[in-house]
């Protein structure tokens, strides 16, 4: 399979914010605000982080008429050891249809810094079926630099009924993370900083990354300036400079699987069909002395 000439193939999946502006009032549209904060432990910590809800953040000011999504709250296994495992299919459907999703809803997700926790919704509403989502280009940031409007008027939507359809290659567990070690038709991508790739923190427990994997942080793939996407073009080049290709099975996986949900996004809208997210991550993996970790 080849691609050609690099270009975002789902453009509907991207809405800028001068669209978002002038389709507010669409009754169609469901708009919510993703935000979660992890507040990073100490060195040796058994817990890496404490993770912090967004919704104190969302009370001081939001989209007029979006709604909050509490990923740990809602939208993950609640008896977990860790902190966002994919839920069952009849948990989130619940949710979403509390929230107004209905199968013909327009989802419009952001979140306010680093875009992951949008893009862990969308992928998650992907892996349960519903293709009808998009991500705010520049979420949070770029609409309030912009001076466009902010509301802290609480808003909710009608309960609708969302249907799932899991589509359940798009998660994987350390099974498959582990056969993709010697698996040269498979690229294992790391999505946390450089410094957690080469092993210079313990944050998850043991320090590394999984044996073979190559790193593309996904705070790289936004542009520091307006928090957007980088276009098609240099998204392609990085992932191509790690040896990523649309013929290989890529896994993306990070601290939670939060960021690699980023890398996995971008990866699809280049048109990679064999793409999947290990969802525990290095909350997993470091903390399992049977499987292979290396640094460096």
């Amino acid at each position: 399979m080849t691609i050609g000439k690099p270009r975002y193939r789902y453009p509907e999946a991207i809405v800028e914010t001068e669209w978002l502006s002038a389709n507010l009032d669409d009754p169609a549209l469901r708009v919510f605000d993703c935000t979660t904060h992890l507040l990073y432990s100490g060195e040796g910590s058994d817990v890496p982080y404490i993770v912090e809800s967004g919704r104190a953040d969302y009370g001081k000011g939001h989209i007029p008429g979006a709604d909050f999504l509490d990923l740990q709250g809602e939208l993950s296994v609640t008896n977990s050891p860790f902190r966002f495992t994919v839920p069952p299919a009849d948990q989130f459907a619940a949710a979403l249809s509390q929230h107004g999703v209905g199968d013909d809803a327009r989802v419009i997700l952001y979140s306010t810094g680093n875009a992951q926790w949008a893009t862990r919704i969308w992928w998650m509403l992907r892996a349960f079926g519903f293709d009808n989502a998009a991500l705010l280009n520049g979420g949070w940031q770029k609409w309030t630099a912009e001076g466009r409007p902010v509301s802290t008027e609480p808003a909710t939507y009608p309960p609708a009924t969302f249907s799932p359809r899991p589509r359940p290659d798009l998660f994987v567990g350390p099974e498959a993370v582990s056969a993709a070690i010697s698996d040269s038709t498979a690229c294992t991508i790391n999505a946390l900083s450089e410094e957690l790739h080469r092993g210079e923190s313990g944050r998850y427990g043991r320090p590394g990354r999984i044996p073979e994997s190559v790193n593309i942080p996904a705070a790289s793939l936004l542009d520091p300036k307006d928090n957007t996407f980088l276009d098609a073009a240099a998204v392609a080049e990085r992932f191509a400079s790690v040896g990523a290709s649309p013929e290989k099975q890529v896994i993306a996986y990070c601290g939670g699987g939060i960021a690699a949900t980023l890398d996995a996004f971008l990866l699809h809208q280049l048109g990679y069909e064999r793409i999947t997210v290990y969802d525990n991550s290095m909350s997993e993996w470091a903390k399992d002395e049977s499987l292979p970790i290396e640094t460096g």
